[in-house]
């Protein structure tokens, strides 16, 4: 019998309405797949609340997390009421979610009391979120009729003890997410998990960082084999563009794990890079849906897509960057510059972008976050301070307020003079193009604009979608 992972992010779950349409969302896919399983986001603005009571009761405040201990009660007490008709069930499922919410008092009082949020403690609160909509969700379906059993992914997603930003360990995740899961699927249950959430091997509660739950959804239906992962969100699916840059920006039917890839890491909103990583893995597809218009087939994401003539799908564009340049005539031919520079930016913290460079060899740029521009250039300077007293490098400087505008398209590396059609409606609309990157992969060109030219440039390149 196939297998449907469905992952519902916290505006899927942020209400009474939106639970009964994630409630009725699964009944109708359980009766096409037979088997599914539904991973959950907190409640739209749960985990901010948790956070925010972690953060305040650091500083010693003990007054912030009562109040905000108060309004959980009030949101989910409400969403329950809503939701489960029979009082019995309610008051049982309401017992576990204020006991979750006991515990938030409980955490957020030590830590005002020893003066500062560790770690984990910070996951510990942060993770009580996902386990209370869990915990409603099964009790929505269950008034459907449908039966569902609430699990905590702490019994079954093993990670690393990386605190706030945790991997899953692979291969105990998906021994212990089959045998925890498997069962309850032969009995006709679905099984509704916490996103976001792991644990050690030690049973400490970790979090998976950002796009933790559309990160939890893939890893449930990687280790399940799952026919397929249904992420559910507030969109159709993956656009051409920004519908606000472009009105005429349409949904995509099919991508490929490159094309995803390339456009989840330059600005698409839809998924967050390292989500797509175990499907690709397992080969598992993935569709992008919307809670609320469940009719529309969404964006389809497989391993390969056949060419239909499009090469350019998709624009994006990134924002609030700059471009950072090490230039000199003594750099040619000298080796490891290129090492030194961006072992110095990585000192920094800094995330590069985009990297460029001619074959001469005479400089290097590359772009990273505005905000990070001074540490940037203080860490090349103290990096690099003996090729610039010896001269072989004369000066590192960068530009400010620019974007990144990239196309994206598999088709791309079969289709001669792609470039030359996104350089040309460029040039046609009289836009500067400052810097180039293009990978081997050929999935992607990305282009260095003028910030104030950005919009502009990607309603240029968007023309190049049309008939997709």
């Amino acid at each position: 019998m196939p297998l449907l992972v469905m992952k519902f992010g916290g505006t899927s779950v942020g209400g009474t309405a939106a639970i009964q349409a994630v409630a009725a969302i699964t009944e109708a896919q359980r009766a096409i797949w037979g088997r599914v399983v539904l991973v959950v986001s907190a409640m739209s603005g749960v985990t901010d609340m948790l956070i925010r009571g972690a953060t305040t009761a650091a500083t010693g405040d003990q007054r912030t997390f009562r109040d905000l201990e108060h309004a959980l009660r009030e949101k989910h007490a409400t969403v329950l009421a809503g939701l489960v008709p029979d009082g019995d069930e309610r008051a049982a499922v309401g017992a576990q979610v204020m006991q979750l919410i006991d515990e938030f008092g409980v955490l957020c009082h030590s830590v005002a009391v020893l003066g500062e949020a560790s770690p984990r403690a910070h996951d510990a609160i942060s993770s009580l979120g996902e386990r209370m909509s869990a915990r409603i969700v099964a009790a929505a379906l269950r008034a459907r009729g449908i039966p569902a059993e609430a699990l905590d992914a702490t019994e079954f997603v093993v990670t690393t003890p990386h605190f706030g930003d945790a991997r899953p360990v692979q291969d105990l995740t998906r021994d212990r997410t089959r045998a925890r899961l498997l069962p309850l699927l032969d009995q006709g249950v679905v099984p509704v998990v916490t996103g976001f959430i792991g644990a050690t091997e030690s049973g400490a509660t970790t979090t998976l960082g950002r796009g933790g739950s559309d990160y939890s959804g893939a890893i449930v239906g990687a280790a399940l084999d799952a026919d397929e992962v249904a992420i559910y969100t507030d969109v159709d699916g993956v656009m051409t563009t920004d519908p606000r840059l472009a009105p005429d920006a349409r949904v995509i039917p099919v991508l490929s794990y490159s094309e995803m890839g390339e456009l989840a890491y330059f600005g698409a909103k839809v998924l967050h890079p390292r989500t797509i990583r175990p499907v690709v893995e397992r080969g598992t597809p993935l569709r992008i849906r919307n809670t609320f218009n469940p009719s529309h087939p969404g964006t389809l994401v497989v391993r390969d897509v056949e060419a239909n003539g499009q090469a350019v799908k998709a624009v994006t564009a990134i924002r609030a960057m700059s471009l950072v340049t090490v230039e000199g005539r003594g750099m040619i031919g000298v080796p490891g510059v290129a090492a030194r520079t961006f072992g110095a930016v990585a000192s920094a913290g800094a995330n590069v972008l985009m990297i460029s460079q001619a074959s001469s060899e005479q400089s290097i740029c590359f772009v990273v976050p505005s905000s990070t521009v001074p540490e940037v250039t203080h860490a090349l300077e103290q990096g690099l301070a003996a090729e610039l007293a010896r001269r072989d490098i004369d000066r590192i400087w960068a530009r400010e307020e620019v974007a990144i505008v990239t196309a994206v398209g598999a088709g791309m590396r079969d289709t001669p003079g792609v470039a030359a059609q996104v350089f040309g409606v460029l040039a046609a609309h009289h836009i500067n193009v400052i810097a180039i990157a293009q990978g081997s992969s050929e999935c992607a060109i990305s282009i260095v604009v003028a910030a104030s030219e950005c919009d502009e440039s990607v309603r240029a390149i968007h023309g190049l979608t049309a008939g997709l």
